[in-house]
């Protein structure tokens, strides 16, 4: 068998240019699983041998890592994958097409520094005041439905779990008095 230059090689992606699920786990640091996930989410992509096994090119690596990084921002994966579909299908994308997805990000970063800070400050506060009131405490216990209803666990002692806490009774009947 005669190995042609690459100048002289047809063109899309060659065998030995492929990685195995088990390849490219290794290499991304991801499960197999993760990797299927992903697939099915359109994140990556694979071709398939014709035993059905699937084969990943070297740029999904590129992909995952963006992926990743995504993640570590606070994107949710489909915002990751939303974000991929704006770049090209090609291995590589420009300098340029990364850092305009990148810049998109921005507003992301900064809504979550800000959400950060705002929970710096209460947890101050917390620390400070050190009450750590379950009933009145603005970030151990925020927007408190269940204590409406009145004291105790409320949701153990609720007749419809998806509907809240049962209401406060105030009628001696509902006391168990009969």
């Amino acid at each position: 068998m005669t190995t042609l230059p690459d100048s002289h090689r047809a063109p899309g992606p060659h065998h030995s240019d492929l990685l195995t699920i088990g390849q490219l786990a290794d290499r991304s640091g991801l499960a197999a699983s993760a990797l299927r996930y992903y697939e099915t989410l359109g994140l990556i992509h694979a071709t398939r041998t014709s035993g059905g096994q699937r084969r990943y090119t070297r740029g999904t690596l590129r992909r995952i890592a963006f992926v990743r990084a995504a993640q570590r921002v606070g994107l949710s994966l489909d915002e990751a994958r939303v974000a991929l579909d704006r770049l090209p299908d090609r291995p590589a994308p420009s300098r340029a097409e990364w850092d305009r997805v990148a810049e998109s990000w921005q507003s992301r970063i900064d809504e979550q520094i800000a959400e950060l800070e705002l929970l710096k400050l209460k947890l101050s506060g917390c620390i400070g005041c050190g009450c750590l009131s379950l009933s009145r405490c603005a970030l151990y216990n925020a927007g408190d439905r269940a204590a409406e209803a009145g004291p105790g666990a409320r949701y153990l002692l609720t007749r419809d779990p998806a509907g809240g806490p049962e209401p406060v009774s105030t009628s001696a009947d509902d006391c168990g008095a009969e």
